[in-house]
Parts: C-alpha cells; sequence; structure tokens
C-alpha cells in the first residue's frame, strides 16, 4: 500500500489528484493537507511513502514548507506540483531537496510516472527542464534578476507585482510588517530598482504574477 501525502489549498485539485494516482497505482492511502502548518502535522501523526506538494500555498508558502520537509524527513521525497512555470520555480524546489517538479497543466499525462519514478528512488524532470538545469550549470552572466533573489524575496516581488500592501504581504507570509519593508530594500537593491513600479513592470515582463 502505498501513502501519499498530498499538499494544495484547494479541495477539487486534491481531489483530482486523488482520482489520477489512484487509477494508475492501485491501492494507495492519501492524506491531505492545506497548509503548510497542517502539512508537518500529518508529517508528524503517520509515515508516508512520497508528499506532493503545491508550491504556491498560503502563510509561508510552498518552499518554505520544502525545507522544512526536508529537514523533518531528509529521505522523504517531495514531488513538486505547481501552476507556476517551470523556470521560474522548478530549479529553486530542487535545490531545496525535492525530487521532482509536474506542472498541473501535464499532471494528467505526467503525474503518475513522476511519483512511480520518485518512489523508486529517482527524480523526475521534464526535457525541458533537464536542459535548464544544463545551462544553469555554467556561468551565464544572462540570467534573469530575479534568479538572484532568495525564495523569501521573490515571493515578497510577487506580491508586491499583485498589488499587495506590506501589510497585506506581512499577514500572508506571516511576517512583520518590518521585516516585509527590509525585503522590499534588498529586491531593489538586488535588481538595480528604484520604486515599486519598476518591480511590477519587471515582474508582469517575466510572468511572475498569476
Amino acid at each position: 500500500m502505498t501513502r501519499i501525502l498530498l499538499v494544495d489549498d484547494h479541495a477539487v485539485v486534491r481531489r483530482g489528484v486523488r482520482d489520477i494516482l489512484t487509477d494508475a497505482l492501485g491501492k494507495v492511502t492519501f492524506g491531505e493537507a492545506s497548509k503548510p502548518s497542517e502539512a508537518l502535522e500529518r508529517l508528524q501523526d503517520a509515515e508516508w511513502d512520497v508528499v506532493v506538494l503545491d508550491i504556491s500555498l498560503p502563510g509561508r508558502g510552498g518552499l518554505d514548507a520544502l525545507h522544512e520537509i526536508k529537514r523533518l524527513r531528509p529521505t522523504l521525497p517531495v514531488l513538486v506540483l505547481s501552476m507556476h512555470a517551470e523556470d521560474h520555480y522548478a530549479l529553486r524546489a530542487l535545490r531545496a531537496g525535492a525530487a521532482g517538479y509536474v506542472n498541473k497543466e501535464s499532471a494528467a499525462e505526467d503525474l503518475s510516472g513522476a511519483v512511480r519514478k520518485v518512489l523508486a528512488g529517482g527524480t523526475h524532470v521534464s526535457v525541458r527542464l533537464a536542459e535548464t538545469l544544463a545551462k544553469s550549470l555554467r556561468t551565464d552572466t544572462s540570467r534573469p534578476a530575479h534568479e538572484r533573489l532568495s525564495d523569501r524575496e521573490l515571493e515578497v516581488l510577487r506580491c508586491l507585482a499583485a498589488g499587495k500592501t506590506v501589510k497585506q504581504i506581512g499577514v500572508d507570509l506571516a511576517l512583520s510588517e518590518k521585516t516585509v519593508s527590509t525585503y522590499r530594500t534588498r529586491l531593489l537593491e538586488k535588481m538595480q530598482m528604484h520604486t515599486n513600479a519598476e518591480l511590477i513592470q519587471y515582474a508582469l515582463r517575466e510572468g511572475l504574477v498569476d
């Protein structure tokens, strides 16, 4: 019996993932969580063979959850399932310890195979992502500016680009307003910009806003 923990804040997505994996894998036991804190509780409550994790979660966010899951269960494979394009989050997820990355648009075709692969100890990446990984091993000064940001800085950038205030961002990411302002300052410095408007224009151009 395969034990899979599904972590996604949308019940309809969790239901769809359950259906796909049940049809493909047969006997499966599922656990579910809609936010990082619930996922960490499930990890404490039971043993799992694999975690299927959405990267866009309320509160601390999926990348933070991934870091914490790997800290608590270093050998537990985590497959990231995301609506975001691979070039935005896949490399970050793999560097944080993810065993694979599947875009939700291709989940119906790729998800069951990806789960089988990571359960067998492998890593699931698409052909496109494999090419991106190869390129990332080279020194490339033409990389997009946002790739120089930390995971949290990238989250703050996306929130700013979505029009959220410092206070709203603090609530969403469980940070103080002072901390959010500090991240904003770092963003501007790293990206050599001066205003929120510049950050927003950049994020829209690079497709970083949902």
